[in-house]
């Protein structure tokens, strides 16, 4: 198997490319430079020749006597000295009279596009047979007159391209040496750098983390969001979209730019670590984990991962009233017991009328509250809830009692489950509280506003501390002392989880005691009776 080069290698390679590249690039620059000066200087040559023996008295006499000898001795002095191809002198009706090449003595010189003989020096190229030349033409005038006698014309070859780069060679070799050297140089230093930046990984092996880390991301059934400094997404998996409900292509984008939920914006983009928070989105319940991130010792952002725990809050929901029928159970058996145990004394004692007096007051006091509930709570799942607890709340020596103004109809089954958790955990929480007082005392208002179910709890006991009105909800957080089972801060929790997940809210305030205000959007879920 052929060994492939490393990032550092093919770097350095394509850099070696791109040197060589431009170093053949300002070779054949410098070389065109090169020849281009040196046809200029030939061309310039040329015409000093040319002038300088147009010029000399001694030519122009004889051009004027027709002395050929001198013309021709003269044509080939001049060649030999300044090293030109030729030198041509001919008359003014253009025959050669001088040349190097005896084949052109008396033919007709051709001008081409020169006009010498009206008194013009002029430069040229000329194409010689491998090459092109310089030629330049000067007028020869009369000695004592302005007559144009004739012409000299000079013929000098133009350098090669061999030439060109012998003359060009010094500079040249210097030039490409410093740049070979800066560029491979550059070259080496930009490899290193690249291999540290990628930790020592070669493109494949990226390419392959960057593969598995995709497949991964989106193969694991929790939501999983990356955050940068500024809030905006680097980081999102199919799950975590599905779950907030954001469009596929939220990288780049901030959580509010998204329609991110506050509560849950709030956990994402929390200075501090969140274990296990949860928040409501979209109808579900989430469980927040969130971690900030850092490289060599500096934040770049943080990851939070989310879990949907909706289905669990309805088992939870379903546990509980459980818990409130079991503990519902418990107080009326114990209730139950205690009021035989009593009935059967009196009845040993022989105040049999005592006993039947005592029934009867019993009797009158159940019905009294039960008249009360179900005139004002026409659902019967909660009005069985709230005569239910007020056999745990006789037991604690609290008196539960209904505000004069609620009025509750008949719920759908969904909504009624809901409300029964809410009222449930509130006035479990309410009768906990008031318990610890002497003045014991909870009251449960119900009624619709707006299209939205209202529960109002009151008690007697010490309030919220200032300060924790929103704490209260948290999961794990309370303002109780000692240990239960399964833990504290669980009910409120599960109040605020349901209340949110409506679409509602749960708020708290103290004035002579807590009073708990949750409202539960019913929409549809209302039902005549």
């Amino acid at each position: 198997m052929t060994r492939r080069l490393s990032l550092a290698g093919q770097l350095l390679a394509l850099q070696v490319v791109i040197v060589c590249a431009v170093l053949v690039g300002v070779a054949a620059v410098t070389v065109a430079q090169s020849t281009q000066r040196a046809e200029e200087t030939e061309s310039a040559r040329a015409l000093e020749v040319a002038e300088t023996l147009a010029n000399a008295r001694a030519m122009r006499t004889a051009l004027e006597r027709d002395q050929l000898d001198y013309l021709r001795i003269a044509a080939e002095n001049s060649r030999g000295y300044s090293g030109s191809e030729d030198v041509v002198v001919a008359s003014a009706d253009r025959t050669v009279l001088a040349s190097a090449d005896p084949s052109r003595l008396g033919e007709p010189f051709d001008l081409g596009a020169s006009r010498v003989l009206e008194g013009r020096s002029w430069t040229g190229d000329l194409e010689v047979g491998d090459g092109r030349a310089a030629m330049a033409m000067t007028p020869v005038y009369a000695p004592d007159g302005d007559a144009v006698l004739g012409f000299v014309a000079v013929q000098r070859p133009y350098p090669g391209i061999v030439e060109g780069l012998s003359a060009a060679a010094p500079n040249l070799l210097t030039y490409l040496g410093l740049a070979s050297a800066i560029g491979f140089g550059g070259s080496l230093l930009l490899a290193r750098r690249v291999k540290r930046q990628t930790l020592g990984l070669e493109p494949a092996e990226i390419a392959g983390l960057v593969e598995h880390r995709d497949a991964m991301l989106h193969g694991i059934r929790e939501g999983v969001v990356g955050l940068d400094l500024h809030g905006r997404v680097t980081l999102v998996n199919d799950e975590a979209i599905r779950l907030l409900r954001i469009p596929g292509d939220a990288l780049g984008r901030t959580l509010a730019e998204l329609g991110v939920a506050e509560e849950v914006r709030e956990a994402l983009l929390s200075s501090d670590v969140e274990r296990d928070r949860a928040v409501g989105s979209a109808g579900r319940v989430l469980v927040v984990n969130r971690l900030p991130l850092t490289s060599r010792g500096r934040p770049i952002g943080s990851v939070t991962t989310l879990r949907d725990r909706t289905e669990l809050l309805e088992l939870r929901q379903e546990l509980d009233l459980t818990r409130h029928v079991t503990d519902t159970l418990r107080a009326q058996a114990h209730e139950f017991d205690n009021r035989l145990h009593t009935i059967a004394g009196l009845i040993e004692l022989g105040e049999a009328e005592e006993a039947v007096r005592f029934v009867h007051r019993i009797s009158t006091s159940r019905s009294e509250f039960g008249g009360a509930v179900t005139s004002a709570v026409r659902d019967p799942a909660i009005a069985a809830l709230l005569v239910a607890k007020a056999s745990q709340a006789a037991e604690l020596g609290v008196e539960l009692r209904i505000a004069p103004d609620s009025a509750l109809p008949v719920l759908a089954p969904e909504l009624s489950t809901d409300v029964a958790t809410v009222v449930g955990n509130l006035v479990d929480n309410a009768m906990d509280a008031a318990s610890t007082v002497a003045q014991r005392w909870v009251e449960v208002g119900l009624g619709v506003v707006d299209g939205e179910v209202d529960v109002v709890v009151r008690d007697s006991g010490p309030g919220v501390p200032a300060g924790m009105e929103s704490e209260v909800f948290r999961r794990g957080v309370s303002t109780k002392s000692g240990s239960v089972p399964g833990g504290r801060g669980i009910g409120l929790s599960l109040v605020h989880l349901v209340c949110t997940r409506r679409g509602g809210d749960v708020t708290v305030s103290s004035a002579g005691g807590s009073v708990f205000t949750a409202r539960l959007p019913a929409g549809p879920a209302l039902v005549d009776a």
